[in-house]
C-alpha cells in the first residue's frame, strides 16, 4: 500500500481517521453523485465504520482509496482504485476533486501517479475509467494521463431526468 506518494505539489496518501470530515464532505456533495454510483447521503457513523474497517490492502478490500493533498497538506480530493480483479490484473480508477481547486492540475497529476502505482506496485495490466461523454474536464484528464477512448456505453449513466452515454477510458500498463 502507498504510504505517501509525492509529485511536485501533490501527495497521495492513505485515508486516516482524521479524514472523516473531509470524506463526509466529498461523499455528501450532491454535485458529485452524477459521476458516481450513489445518490444518498452517508452518515458520519457509516463513514467512520468504513475508515475503521478498511484494511488499506487492495488484495483484501479489492479497492484502495487515497487522499490527494496539496503542498500545504490540505486535502483537495480523493482517488479510488476499485473493482480490482487480481486474476485479470485490472481495476477501475476514479477521482473526485474539490470544486474550489478544480482546473489546478491536481486531477491529472493524481491520475498519472495512480498509473505509476498500478504499473510498478500492484503490477496491473490495465486501468479503466467510465466517464460521462459530456464530462470534457474528466475526459481531458484521463487522455492527458495516457488513457485512450474505448467503447461508447449507451445510456450508461442516469442523472437529471435522462440517460447519458459514457466512454470507457483505458490504459494498458
Amino acid at each position: 500500500m502507498i504510504g505517501v506518494w509525492k509529485e511536485d505539489a501533490l501527495k497521495l496518501r492513505a485515508l486516516e481517521p482524521e479524514d472523516l470530515d473531509f470524506l463526509y464532505s466529498i461523499e455528501n456533495d450532491a454535485e458529485l453523485w452524477d459521476v458516481g454510483n450513489t445518490n444518498v447521503p452517508y452518515s458520519r457513523f457509516s463513514l467512520n465504520n468504513y475508515l475503521l474497517s478498511s484494511s488499506s490492502d487492495i488484495y483484501a478490500d479489492k479497492q484502495v482509496r487515497l487522499v490527494m493533498e496539496d503542498k500545504d497538506g490540505t486535502p483537495v480530493g480523493l482517488l479510488d482504485i476499485f473493482n480490482f480483479e487480481p486474476r485479470h490484473h485490472r481495476a477501475e480508477l476514479g477521482i473526485a476533486v474539490e470544486k474550489r481547486v478544480r482546473n489546478h492540475g491536481y486531477g491529472c497529476k493524481a491520475v498519472r501517479m495512480a498509473v505509476e502505482y498500478a504499473r510498478n506496485i500492484i503490477h496491473l495490466h490495465q486501468l479503466c475509467a467510465v466517464v460521462d461523454i459530456d464530462n470534457t474536464s474528466s475526459l481531458k484528464i484521463f487522455q492527458e494521463a495516457g488513457f485512450s477512448k474505448g467503447a461508447i456505453l449507451k445510456d450508461w449513466i442516469f442523472y437529471g431526468k435522462k440517460y447519458h452515454d459514457a466512454l470507457m477510458m483505458q490504459i494498458f500498463l
